[in-house]
């Protein structure tokens, strides 16, 4: 996708002694445009999927100092709302990051900033599908819509939209 963003200079000009008044004139002057050459398109999709094991949630919990016993404790869990031990929130968006930085769009990717929501929990042991569609760009920037869902359920397990800065196609450059 070849995004030109047009460079300008602003020149600023004073004429005192040729106009009865002080005026003053600005000219917005455009130069050679710059050519920015990403390797992502709108429409361009990719997803990874995963099952998260009990020794993932213990690393994750031993690793953060997260320690709600919500992920931990299954004889907590059960008397819970849940019944049984569910993933961290973070450690599912962690698949997402994955995604952005290995596979679309990519080593260089630089994750900018989210707005996801939980609609339902992921349990132990199920396999979820992480999934990325580039919705925008511009300047640069991709917007990524973003979801995760249980492989054998379909059910949205975490979703929302991503900005992330694109580094350019290295192949492209001369």
């Amino acid at each position: 996708m070849l995004i030109a963003l047009l460079k300008c200079r602003i020149f600023e000009a004073s004429f005192h002694g040729i106009f009865p008044t002080k005026t003053k004139l600005t000219v917005l002057l455009l130069t050679q445009p710059s050519v920015l050459q990403l390797h992502v398109q709108v429409g361009d999709k990719a997803e990874l999927t995963k099952t998260f094991t009990q020794q993932d949630v213990d690393t994750f919990s031993d690793l953060t100092g997260d320690t709600n016993r919500l992920h931990l404790d299954e004889e907590y869990a059960k008397r819970t709302r849940f019944g049984r031990p569910v993933v961290h929130g973070v450690l599912i968006n962690g698949l997402i990051s994955a995604l952005l930085g290995t596979k679309m769009p990519g080593h260089g990717c630089i994750f900018l900033s989210q707005e996801i929501k939980f609609p339902a929990p992921l349990y132990i042991g199920e396999e979820v599908l992480a999934a990325a569609e580039v919705k925008r760009l511009k300047r640069g920037l991709a917007y990524i819509s973003v979801s995760c869902t249980v492989a054998t359920s379909g059910k949205m397990v975490m979703e929302g939209m991503v900005k992330a800065m694109v580094p350019e196609d290295q192949n492209s450059k001369s």
